[in-house]
């Protein structure tokens, strides 16, 4: 791993889960990961209902963008998290996979986003231990 780990969220759309699991990784680690989210086939919005999720906790996602994901994101992450992209995540020697199995919040009211939201965060936390840093917020 890098002097600065590097991860990569990816999951079909961009606009929902990886962009939660970017966010928080981004606030929590306080800047000491390198952040980067993608999809598969990325919408053209983030969706509106994990926008608003996010603005509930303090955290504002309105202005991302969702990416296409792409061989050099892959390469250039320590470890890649994916959520239910399947097999379009490009496999690389070296890199560290987890597979996130979280519901889909694509069509779904900002009820049904907030616990997925909350579990994101609770793995976030999880996985900022197992990178030995610190929570930052």
């Amino acid at each position: 791993m890098s002097v600065k780990p590097s991860v990569l969220f990816v999951c079909v759309h961009n606009a929902g889960r990886s962009q939660m699991a970017a966010a928080f990784l981004t606030r929590l680690s306080g800047g000491a990961v390198d952040v980067r989210s993608a999809g598969s086939a990325p919408a053209d919005t983030v969706n509106p209902a994990v926008v608003e999720a996010m603005a509930e906790i303090g955290i504002d996602i309105s202005a991302e963008i969702p990416k296409v994901l792409s061989r050099d994101a892959v390469q250039a992450s320590d470890v890649c998290i994916t959520m239910g992209c399947g097999d379009t995540c490009p496999v690389l020697p070296g890199k560290r996979y987890l597979d996130w199995t979280l519901p889909d919040p694509a069509g779904q009211g900002v009820e049904a986003v907030r616990p997925i939201r909350d579990e994101i965060r609770t793995r976030i936390e999880g996985l900022l231990k197992e990178l030995g840093l610190p929570e930052q917020a």
